[in-house]
């Protein structure tokens, strides 16, 4: 455990995954995935500690094996965040970054641009990220989770549906929506009485129906600032996306 610190990331880590069992561990780089990621959020200068949250010793062994920071949660968590709570009772941090332990290509950048932007907003309880769609990436894919924003960067509304809806599409073919379509990066700054009161909440009818757990917090009237940055890395959920994982860690390590 790390002494208390102010601003700690943090890894969520299961080994059971139902489309790619036990990838925190997937090794063929060299290390296991979630090391990967570790090792990426260690770079974030706004992080004062980063700690892998594992369900399974066997993870807490290959994170500490690397010589990372881990520890064992309970194994009844239904989700990364309320295994963060956890890791906010146990630690005393004020501010929980989580990172998805599944993407070791994760920008250290981009973590900053959360936790930076949720400790300047008073009005936060969180904080997150949004990315332009680049042009291979289609918005109206529900895998893809969308974003829209109010003026203040508060997030109004999560969907898998293509919002913002461009009316005038088909009068004005050859023109560009007047809104960017945003697509939702994965990656939330917390803050720790916030969290507390999250985790208590039960599952939200709008959660519930686009299956986004942070439209919970939307439905209970509290706020989420969005910083947009241009993000080209993604998640890995599948052995083929492990697999091109692989050969672009080579060619990086080959240059």
């Amino acid at each position: 455990m790390p002494p208390r610190v102010r601003v700690l990331g943090v890894v969520p880590a299961r080994l059971a995954s139902s489309r790619f069992p036990e990838k925190a561990l997937a090794s063929r780089s060299g290390k296991p995935m979630v090391v990967h990621v570790l090792e990426a959020a260690l770079k974030a200068r706004s992080l004062d500690a980063v700690i892998v949250a594992a369900d399974h010793q066997r993870i807490v062994d290959a994170v500490r094996a690397h010589g990372g920071e881990a520890i064992l949660t309970r194994e009844d968590h239904p989700n990364g965040t309320s295994r963060l709570a956890e890791v906010a009772e146990r630690t005393g941090a004020e501010i929980l970054v989580n990172i998805q332990g599944d993407e070791p290509e994760i920008e250290p950048e981009v973590i900053d641009a959360a936790t930076e932007l949720l400790l300047a907003t008073a009005w936060a309880d969180v904080a997150t990220i949004a990315s332009p769609f680049a042009a291979d990436e289609d918005p109206s894919d529900p895998n893809l989770v969308k974003v829209v924003l109010g003026a203040d960067g508060r997030a109004l509304y999560f969907s898998r549906s293509a919002i913002p809806f461009w009316r005038d599409r088909i009068l004005r073919p050859n023109q560009s929506a007047p809104a960017t379509f945003l697509r939702h990066v994965g990656l939330y700054a917390y803050r720790s009485a916030f969290l507390q009161e999250f985790v208590r909440w039960p599952i939200s009818p709008l959660e519930e129906t686009e299956s986004l757990e942070q439209l919970r917090i939307l439905e209970h009237g509290r706020s989420i600032a969005v910083a947009v940055r241009q993000v080209s890395t993604q998640g890995i959920d599948t052995p083929e996306q492990y697999e091109a994982f692989l050969q672009r860690f080579a060619a990086r390590t080959r240059s």
